[in-house]
C-alpha cells in the first residue's frame, strides 16, 4: 500500500478538529484518508494512518464510525478501519493492524528495546534458582522439561540457553505490534506488549513485558483486573477475573481466573487455575486447581487435579526453599491433603491426608497414599479399578480445547502405556520381593518411607497382573486386527516389529510418552549443535509422538515374550489364544470392578441430603430425578457396551486363530480377518 503526505487543506481541517502535530510532514496517510475521521489527536514522531470508512458495532448495538479521537500518538503506524478513542496517556511506538478497536485505555507504549517477554528467566521448581529456564513464544512442555530437569548435562543446558537467547533476540524490537481485529477496551497500562490478531482485552489492569500470541484460529481473552508482568501467553488462553501473573509461561488453551495468583511458573496446554496460587511450579498439560486455599509450590504435575485446600511445602530447610517434588501424570491431591517435599508420587495415584515422611512411590502407580497414624499407608494398584480413573482417561481428549494449527505440546492420553506398564512391572516385582524378604504372613511391609498392609500388598499384585494382561493383550490384538492370519508364517510376519527403536526404558516428557533412547538421541543432537533452532527441537518431539504406536509395539513385543515366556517368532495359535483369553478376562474383571465402584454413587449413603423434608420414598424419588438410575447412566452404559465388545473381539480372533495351524500351509481360501 502506497501512503502519501497530508495536503495543506487536510492539515487545516485537522487543526480545526483540535489535532496537533510536532511536524505535519512526518505524517503519511492512505490515499482514501478522510480527515473528518480524526478529532483531538496529538501527533509526534513518524505517523502512518490507513483509511477509515467502516462502522464499528460496539456491545449493545452502539454504532461508531472508524477513526481516531482523543488520543496521543507517537511513532505509530495504524492500519485500515480502526477505531481508537480515549487514550489519555497515548500510544507510542506501535504498529497497529486493520480493524482494531482501542477504547478507553490508559496507555499503550513501548519505552525501550525489548523482546516482549521472550528471554525472561523463570525460576521453576526451585525458588532460589538453579533450574531457571528461558521462556519464549515457541516454548513447549517437552522443551521446558529437558531444560528444567536435565541439569546433569551441562552442555545440553548451555546449548538450550544459547538457542533460547537467539530466539529471544530475533523478537527484540523498539516497536511493538498489534495484530488485526484486536479489541482493547477499558484497559489500564500496557507497556512493552506484543498483541496477536483477534485478541480481546477488556478491563485489564496492567500488562508489562508480555507477548500475547493470539491468532484468528485461537484468539486470546484477557479480562478484568488481570495483572501480568514478564509473561508469555499462548494462543487460546483465557486469563480473567483479577488473576495475577509474574514471570510465567501460559500454554495453549489454558484458563486462569478468579484471582488466581502465580509466580515463576509454567502452565502448559489445557491447564486450569482458579482461586488458588502457584509458586515455582511446572504445570504440565491438564493440571487443574479450582479452589481457594490451594497452593501448588515447587512441584511438577500433569493430568493432575488439586482438591480444595490441598498444598505442598518446601519450607523445612536450612539453606533456603530448595526442596522440590514430582507428582507423576494423573496423580490427584484430595481435599486438605498435604505433602512435605521432597517426595515423588507415582502416576495416577491419589494422595489423601498429610504426608511428611518423603514417600517415593514412582514404582507403584495407580495407588492410594493415605495418612495413617502419622505414616503414609500405600495401597498399591487400587486406582486401576476406580471409576474416576477411567472417567478421567475418557474425558481428557474431549477437553483438549486447542484450536491453533500449530500445537506446541505433544500429548499422549493413554492410561496404560509403556511408561506406566514398566512401572507396574517394577511394582509387581518389588511387591513379590517384599513377600520373599519379610514373609507372606507379615502384617505390615515397609518400602520407600511408606507402609503396606498384607492384604493390600497381595491385592496390589493381582491388580498389577490384570493391568499387564490388559495392556499386553490389547497390544497384541491391535497388531493382529485386520490382518491375514491364515497361516503361521503370516502371523509371524505380522507380529515382527518394523523397528528396533522403542526397546528399553520409556519416559513421560511432560505429556509425551517416548522411548528414553529417542530422547537421548535428540539430546545428543542438541549438544553437538546439529539442531540449530528451537523450532527444530519441537519438530523432533512431534515426530517421536507421531511414531508412538510403532515404537510402542516394539516395546510390547519384548514384554509379551518375557511375561508369557514365549517366542513370538515361533508362537503357536494356542499360545496366542491363551493371551487373548487372559486379555479378555482382565478387561472384563477391571470393567466389572469399575462398574461396582460406580454403583457406590447410587447407594443409600449417596442419597443423604436428598428429599430433605420428605419421607424415605421422597428421598429416593428426589435422588432419581437429579442423578438418574445406575442402569441408565451414560458412563455405566458405555462400560457395559465395552464389555460386550471385548467378548465379541476375543471370540472373533480366537475363531480365526483356531483355523490357522502351526504349519506354514493352510487353506488359502480362509481370508477372514478381525473386524
Amino acid at each position: 500500500m502506497i501512503y502519501r503526505s497530508l495536503t495543506t487543506q487536510e492539515i487545516t481541517l485537522l487543526m480545526q478538529r483540535a489535532c496537533i502535530a510536532s511536524n505535519w510532514q512526518r505524517i503519511t496517510v492512505h490515499k482514501d484518508f478522510l480527515p473528518e475521521s480524526l478529532y483531538n489527536v496529538h501527533f509526534s514522531g513518524d505517523i502512518q494512518i490507513g483509511c477509515m470508512n467502516n462502522i464499528h458495532i460496539l456491545p449493545g448495538g452502539i454504532e461508531c464510525p472508524s477513526g481516531i479521537r482523543n488520543t496521543k500518538l507517537h511513532n505509530v503506524s495504524i492500519g485500515d478501519n480502526c477505531y481508537i478513542d480515549q487514550i489519555p496517556n497515548g500510544i507510542s511506538n506501535y504498529t497497529i493492524g486493520n480493524n482494531v478497536r482501542i477504547i478507553s485505555t490508559n496507555k499503550l507504549i513501548v519505552d525501550k528495546s525489548t523482546s516482549f517477554g521472550n528471554g525472561q528467566t523463570v525460576a521453576v521448581l526451585d525458588e532460589t534458582g538453579g533450574r531457571e529456564i528461558t521462556i519464549h513464544n515457541a516454548l513447549s512442555a517437552q522443551l521446558a522439561y529437558i531444560q528444567t530437569l536435565y541439569r546433569h548435562r551441562p552442555i545440553l543446558t548451555k546449548q538450550l540457553s544459547i538457542l533460547s537467547e537467539q530466539y529471544a533476540q530475533q523478537h527484540n524490537s523498539s516497536k511493538g505490534s498489534i495484530g488485526d481485529h484486536v479489541h482493547l477496551i477499558s484497559c489500564g497500562s500496557l507497556c512493552n506488549v506484543n498483541i496477536g490478531s483477534h485478541a480481546h482485552l477488556e478491563g485489564v489492569a496492567r500488562l508489562t513485558n508480555c507477548s500475547i500470541n493470539s491468532n484468528a484460529d485461537d484468539p486470546i481473552h484477557i479480562g478484568h483486573g488481570v495483572i501480568a508482568d514478564d509473561c508469555i501467553l499462548s494462543s487460546g488462553c483465557h486469563i480473567d477475573e483479577g488473576s495475577m501473573l509474574t514471570r510465567c509461561f501460559v500454554g495453549q488453551a489454558c484458563h486462569l481466573r478468579q484471582s488466581y495468583s502465580a509466580v515463576d511458573s509454567l502452565f502448559f496446554a489445557n491447564c486450569h487455575g482458579g482461586n488458588g496460587e502457584a509458586c515455582a511450579i511446572f504445570a504440565g498439560p491438564y493440571t487443574v486447581t479450582h479452589h481457594k486455599a490451594t497452593l501448588l509450590i515447587a512441584g511438577m504435575f500433569s493430568f493432575m487435579n488439586a482438591g480444595s485446600g490441598s498444598n505442598q511445602s518446601n519450607h523445612m530447610y536450612k539453606l533456603g526453599p530448595v526442596h522440590q517434588g514430582i507428582m507423576e501424570r494423573g496423580a490427584k491431591a484430595a481435599s486438605d491433603s498435604y505433602v512435605l517435599w521432597p517426595a515423588r508420587i507415582g502416576a495416577f495415584s491419589l494422595v489423601m491426608g498429610r504426608h511428611v515422611n518423603h514417600p517415593d512411590t514412582t514404582d507403584f502407580p495407580f495407588s492410594y497414599l493415605i495418612e495413617y497414624k502419622q505414616q503414609t499407608l500405600l495401597v498399591p494398584g487400587i486406582n486401576l479399578k476406580t471409576v474416576g480413573t477411567m472417567r478421567d482417561a475418557a474425558k481428557w481428549p474431549k477437553r483438549d480445547k486447542r484450536k491453533d494449527k500449530y500445537l506446541l505440546d505433544q500429548i499422549n492420553f493413554d492410561l496404560l502405556s509403556p511408561y506406566t506398564i514398566q512401572k507396574i512391572w517394577n511394582g509387581r516385582q518389588r511387591l513379590q520381593q517384599l513377600i520373599v524378604a519379610e514373609g507372606a504372613s507379615c502384617e505390615v511391609y515397609s518400602i520407600n518411607n511408606t507402609q503396606i498392609h498384607n492384604s493390600a500388598l497381595k491385592k496390589g499384585i493381582q491388580y498389577y497382573e490384570l493391568a499387564l494382561n490388559q495392556f499386553l493383550g490389547h497390544a497384541l490384538i491391535d497388531r493382529l486386527k485386520h490382518q491375514d492370519l491364515t497361516s503361521a508364517e503370516k502371523i509371524h510376519a505380522t507380529l515382527h516389529p518394523q523397528t528396533n527403536v522403542g526397546q528399553g526404558e520409556w519416559v513421560d516428557i511432560a505429556g509425551l510418552i517416548a522411548p528414553k533412547s529417542e530422547l537421548k538421541f535428540l539430546l545428543q543432537q542438541i549438544e553437538e549443535g546439529t539442531i540449530k533452532q528451537i523450532e527444530d527441537i519441537n519438530a523432533a518431539f512431534a515426530e517421536i509422538h507421531k511414531q508412538y504406536h510403532t515404537l510402542c509395539w516394539r516395546w510390547a513385543y519384548d514384554k509379551l515374550e518375557e511375561y508369557y515366556q514365549i517366542s513370538l517368532s515361533k508362537v503357536t495359535s494356542e499360545q496366542l489364544i491363551h493371551i487373548v483369553r487372559q486379555w479378555e478376562s482382565a478387561e472384563l474383571q477391571i470393567k466389572q470392578m469399575v462398574c461396582e465402584d460406580a454403583k457406590k454413587e447410587f447407594s443409600q449413603e449417596s442419597m443423604t441430603g436428598f428429599g430433605a423434608d420428605g419421607l424415605e420414598l421422597d428421598k429416593r424419588l428426589d435422588f432419581e430425578q437429579v442423578r438418574g438410575h445406575f442402569e441408565d447412566n451414560e458412563f455405566v452404559q458405555n462400560i457395559i457396551k465395552q464389555m460386550q465388545e471385548v467378548q465379541v473381539v476375543a471370540e472373533q480372533l480366537i475363531h480365526i486363530l483356531k483355523k490357522s495351524t502351526n504349519e506354514l500351509s493352510t487353506t488359502k481360501n480362509d481370508k477372514e480377518s478381525l473386524l
